[in-house]
């Protein structure tokens, strides 16, 4: 890689297989799909124990990558994928629902804590560090006294699968504003 190449990698967290592929907890893998599907592009197995896909914005590669493992396992894949390109942590984007924001509500920020998800956690502990790009989508709050971790692992309601392409519309427009634009434009454009 050319060290004038500027890269960045779109990690969509969620869990693998069909039975979580449509579930609340898998909105930031299904960013990564409508991603490459948006720039035409097929995801592969990758040596780091990821699925990726490439592309360009402008002179800027974009890697997305969906790990192979469930997850609160998931951030060694990261970290072997960021190694693989040698990249900073501040060029890593995470995608992942989040309970504490109304439904396709979008937040975007850099570092923090990880407010409970596992994969946030997994991620921070193997790369030493919470300082990378998070893109909160919001899934809002279980229904009544229901549990959240039953909650998240459900499909998304008639409702919501009415708004949900609107929604990942609006999720893949905020990682190419965040990846062209910077950290605060994209805020002031996506955060709601």
């Amino acid at each position: 890689m050319s060290s004038t190449t500027e890269r960045w990698i779109v990690v969509g967290l969620g869990n693998p297989g069909e039975e979580y592929a449509r579930t609340r907890h898998n909105v930031g893998a299904m960013v990564v799909e409508d991603l490459a599907k948006r720039h035409h592009v097929t995801f592969s197995s990758h040596r780091s124990g990821n699925r990726i896909a490439e592309f360009k914005l402008g002179s800027i590669s974009v890697t997305l990558a969906r790990p192979n493992s469930y997850m609160n396992t998931l951030g060694p894949q990261v970290r072997s994928l960021r190694d693989f390109y040698s990249i900073e942590n501040s060029h890593l984007i995470a995608l992942h629902d989040e309970l504490d924001i109304a439904f396709s509500a979008i937040r975007i920020k850099f570092a923090g804590g990880e407010n409970g998800h596992n994969g946030l956690k997994s991620m921070t502990a193997s790369l030493a560090g919470p300082e990378y790009h998070r893109i909160r989508l919001g899934i809002g709050r279980p229904p009544g006294r229901q549990d959240p971790a039953d909650f998240v692992l459900k499909n998304f309601n008639a409702t919501e699968r009415d708004l949900l392409p609107s929604f990942l519309d609006r999720s893949c427009d905020a990682v190419e504003s965040l990846i062209q634009d910077g950290l605060e434009r994209a805020k002031s454009n996506f955060n709601s």
